[in-house]
């Protein structure tokens, strides 16, 4: 789907499965999402010491439950007697279809990446997912192993979209406060596709960026995002835009 969407409108990508639905990066709340009209549901990847691919956001545990441990540190049982609605990769797979699925991907190691892309053929969903890849290296590795897998760059430098499609991207990733006409223009020209991640990028504020936390933003920052016409958004609460200007 990911390199067939219509340009009619965005994509409505529900940012840690919707969070402002519920629990983040949780099965009932991607179902939440999908019943509010997300089209595609955006999680995040980990890995548990003894090798399970989890959906949890941070590195640790103090956000979620008060516990200062790395996720790469437990053991799934462990993780799940923490944090008891903590989804596997394949919950996710299984419970967004028939949705798409951005897997934002956390791991940094090619054979961490092998694992991921062999549980996404195994669920068969490799037509509806968008692989979210944060190093040049990793994308061309994604490609190595699977040519035909969408790939969307989550790079640091706003202006890197032609390096990212040399990589093998398919789709890059600006946040709000970068996403500007002018760079919109060239994530095309580049020949990509635009996915535009609304809110704040830091956790420390900046003045240049829309006063939310990441995933959230107002009507006023929807309809500003209309002049430059993204592929995608990613946010927190996709009734916002599936009840708004996009619909």
């Amino acid at each position: 789907m990911w390199n067939k969407a219509s340009r009619r409108r965005p994509l409505i990508i529900a940012h840690r499965a919707g969070a402002a639905l519920g629990d983040e990066n949780t099965v009932g709340t991607l179902r939440a999402a999908a019943a509010a009209g997300a089209d595609a549901i955006e999680t995040d990847v980990r890995r548990t010491r003894d090798g399970a691919l989890v959906c949890v956001h941070d590195a640790d545990l103090r956000r979620l439950c008060g516990d200062t441990r790395a996720v790469a540190d437990l053991d799934l049982a462990t993780l799940r007697n923490l944090v008891p609605a903590v989804m596997v990769l394949r919950d996710a797979l299984s419970a967004s279809h028939p949705l798409g699925i951005l897997l934002d991907v956390k791991l940094m190691e090619e054979r961490h990446l092998c694992q991921v892309i062999g549980e996404i053929v195994l669920m068969d969903a490799v037509e509806r997912t968008l692989l979210g890849l944060r190093d040049i290296r990793l994308i061309g590795a994604a490609q190595d192993i699977m040519a035909d897998i969408a790939v969307l760059a989550f790079l640091e430098k706003p202006d890197s979209a032609p390096e990212a499609r040399r990589a093998g991207a398919s789709w890059f990733r600006l946040w709000q406060g970068d996403a500007t006409a002018e760079r919109a223009a060239a994530v095309r020209n580049a020949g990509m596709r635009l996915a535009v991640m609304v809110g704040q990028p830091r956790t420390i504020p900046r003045a240049e960026y829309p006063p939310f936390p990441v995933g959230q933003v107002d009507r006023e920052g929807l309809e500003r995002l209309r002049t430059i016409a993204p592929d995608a958004i990613l946010l927190d609460d996709p009734r916002l835009a599936a009840a708004g200007a996009y619909r």
